[in-house]
């Protein structure tokens, strides 16, 4: 008797079939989590079919960010607010397996206090405009619309530039006026579309006109030459200005960046009363890199009080080319 008891036992430990389907270990369903959080998953098998890749998607998203793995372990950042994590396996054979769990976002990790103002959604703005940055050799020229594929928000911008020589397209919106403002980070989503190879530099940054009539420049960009994440600085006065980039240790190369994908990016940085700024960090998919150099960016450049964003991509050829990048949900936090 004791024999057939173990037996039973052991029975339903051998017969246990290879795991179907996708296991969701981290966020469990109905779980509260702060911003960025982790997502933990694996699958090895969907139906019957071995899984050669893996994915998720956020609420009604058609991007997909996909791993050639049978594991998931990664950040992803959401806003407050209840979402649906759909999380994807693909078998060898092209069958398809899906796995839902709901969470809500109670808080993110962030640095900006709760009384910071804010200005969002500045990829709808109308009045945003674009040149060829003189700065950049060759030439440029670029469009702009406003899109629901691919969007998160249901309207994203799409800066579309053509390019010769290297050249770079710089687009700009005014947003507002704030002379006072000591920090700020500015937090958009970008979208590279494929294929990604025309875009050498992308900058974003951000000015602020003070009220002594200097402009402060928080430039910042992923550089495709040197792989780094690069700040601008004034080697020279704010009357005699000599412009120039600093690369940081932060890797960064847009041609590294998933295409046909989202991500996320956040830039905190602060000034003095003096002109000087401090570039303190960067986080790029819920990756955070740490930058915290300080160094004079007041230019006097005789323009109107104004806060103005910036988004410049530079082409990666002597030839000729072209590219398709998307922002969503463009937010400038100060305080």
């Amino acid at each position: 008797m004791m024999k057939k008891i173990a037996l039973l036992l052991v029975l339903p430990a051998v017969s246990v079939p290879a795991v179907a389907g996708v296991i969701i270990y981290s966020p469990g369903n109905g779980a509260s989590v702060s911003s960025p959080f982790k997502l933990s998953a694996y699958s090895n098998w969907c139906g019957s079919q071995s899984v050669v890749t893996t994915g998720y998607s956020l609420d009604s998203s058609t991007s997909t960010t996909t791993f050639k793995s049978q594991t998931i372990n990664t950040s992803i950042s959401a806003s407050a607010g209840g979402h649906t994590l759909h999380v994807k396996a693909w078998g060898n054979a092209g069958g398809v397996c899906v796995t839902d769990v709901t969470f809500n976002v109670t808080s993110s990790s962030s640095t900006v206090p709760s009384y910071a103002s804010s200005n969002s959604s500045l990829e709808t703005l109308g009045n945003w405009i674009k040149m060829h940055d003189s700065g950049t050799p060759g030439t440029s020229s670029g469009w702009m619309n406003i899109v629901s594929s691919p969007s998160m928000s249901g309207s994203a911008r799409q800066f579309a530039t053509s390019y010769t020589n290297y050249g770079g397209e710089r687009y700009s919106v005014n947003f507002n006026d704030d002379e006072s403002a000591h920090n700020f980070e500015l937090d958009m989503w970008v979208y590279l579309q494929s294929p990604s190879t025309g875009v050498q530099i992308l900058e974003l940054d951000l000015n602020q006109v003070l009220s002594n009539g200097q402009t402060i420049l928080y430039g910042f960009q992923c550089n495709g030459w040197s792989s780094t994440w690069d700040f601008s600085t004034n080697r020279g006065s704010a009357s005699s200005p000599k412009p120039h980039w600093v690369n940081t240790s932060a890797y960064c190369n847009p041609h590294s960046w998933g295409t046909n994908q989202w991500h996320h990016v956040k830039i905190l940085y602060s000034r003095n009363d003096s002109g000087w700024v401090t570039y303190k960090t960067v986080t790029l998919d819920g990756k955070v890199s740490n930058i915290w150099v300080t160094t004079f960016s007041a230019y006097a450049l005789g323009w109107g009080p104004s806060l103005t964003a910036n988004v410049q991509i530079d082409g990666s050829s002597s030839g000729s080319g072209g590219s398709h990048v998307f922002v969503d949900n463009m937010t400038v936090y100060r305080w």
